[in-house]
């Protein structure tokens, strides 16, 4: 690194990153926060950060900025907190403020890693997967709304020094676990994502609210189901989701796609799905928020990286497609969204899976 306290940009002030944000600088560290949205800027050079939630650092104060011009630099650590249909332009517009032996740090859901190092470069290019939610409730105003760290690693498996440090920093936030399988891990969050994200933003509500229903957990697990099947295909090693989440258990096999009453496996991985929506019940799509704020959805990024993924090994992903079509509609003020449109996408997509009539 290029300094004792390496000086630190954070491109994005949504939930995510203003929650980043203000715990780095509760910890003592030198950190620029960048947000497009001049109410956020306003708001936190005004006001400061302000976090609730659990051990949450309260009302911190840093520096924020709305244009990559009024930013100083050379930055030793350049953390993308934005979300992902943004992610190559953000990286393209504060590359040149990195230090030459700077990292860029993905925060984002999907495979979003690739992206960033043609622009910044493989060797400087880290991915950071989080574990843990949080909700920006107002410009400059966040909740964390669930525990959790973070697992962060390089696409081609190796560590250095500039990677330990963030290890490091990042404690501070939650546990951090470096991995050899970056891939593997963010298939696997990429799998998770897919269901809880995308249903989340079609049923516009928090998750756990969503898990109670058996069909939204049974197009959860289809949805899953379709990925694992790309990421085998793609020679993809799964590594497990916080330790716990089984991705290649907890697919559904042909047997239990062709049932038409649930059997014990089956009724095992509902019961897993209701422990994941009470565990992140308050948790609200980004997506979602994306989709009320006027801006693209990510949706491209996740379902949509299956289903063009899947074309290219001849691997079929129908759920994964209709469910990339659906949030696209309600982008487009084409469905309201909500239970009713997540029941008509379940009866919908019967016959397009291995069992029309299962009700597992």
């Amino acid at each position: 690194m290029a300094s004792p306290e390496p000086e630190t940009l954070i491109v994005g002030a949504g939930g995510i990153g203003g929650v980043v944000a203000a715990n780095l600088i509760a910890q003592g560290h030198r950190v620029t926060t960048l947000s497009r949205n001049p109410d956020i800027a306003r708001a936190i050079q005004t006001d400061g950060f302000r976090v609730e939630g659990p051990d949450s650092p309260g009302v911190v104060r840093g520096p924020a900025v709305t244009d990559p011009g009024q930013l100083g630099g050379p930055y030793d650590l350049i953390l993308l907190a934005t979300q992902p249909p943004s992610v190559e332009a953000a990286a393209a517009e504060t590359v040149d403020h990195l230090a030459p032996d700077g990292r860029v740090v993905c925060f984002q859901n999907g495979l979003c890693e690739p992206r960033v190092a043609r622009i910044v470069g493989e060797a400087r290019t880290i991915g950071a997967i989080v574990a843990w939610g949080a909700s920006a409730l107002a410009p400059g105003a966040y909740e964390r709304t669930s525990a959790g760290g973070f697992t962060i690693g390089r696409i081609d498996g190796s560590t250095d020094a500039p990677l330990e440090r963030l290890a490091l920093m990042l404690e501070a936030i939650g546990p951090v676990t470096v991995t050899d399988n970056l891939l593997g891990a963010r298939w696997s969050k990429l799998a998770i994502n897919c269901a809880i994200s995308s249903l989340g933003t079609l049923g516009r509500d928090r998750l756990g609210a969503l898990l109670i229903h058996r069909f939204v957990r049974r197009l959860a697990l289809e949805i899953m189901t379709e990925a694992v099947q790309v990421a085998q295909a793609d020679g993809i090693r799964l590594e497990k989701v916080s330790g716990t989440i089984d991705l290649p258990w907890i697919a559904l096999t042909d047997r239990e796609r062709r049932q038409r009453l649930g059997s014990p496996s089956l009724f095992t991985k509902h019961a897993l799905l209701l422990a994941v929506g009470a565990r992140y019940r308050k948790l609200r799509s980004s997506m979602l928020r994306a989709i009320e704020r006027g801006r693209p959805p990510a949706v491209d990024f996740l379902n949509g990286e299956v289903t063009l993924r899947g074309a290219a090994h001849g691997t079929q992903t129908p759920i994964n497609r209709e469910v990339t079509a659906d949030v696209h509609r309600l982008a487009r003020g084409e469905i309201d969204g909500g239970l009713p449109d997540l029941r008509a996408l379940f009866e919908r997509t019967r016959s397009l899976v291995a069992a029309p009539d299962a009700t597992g």
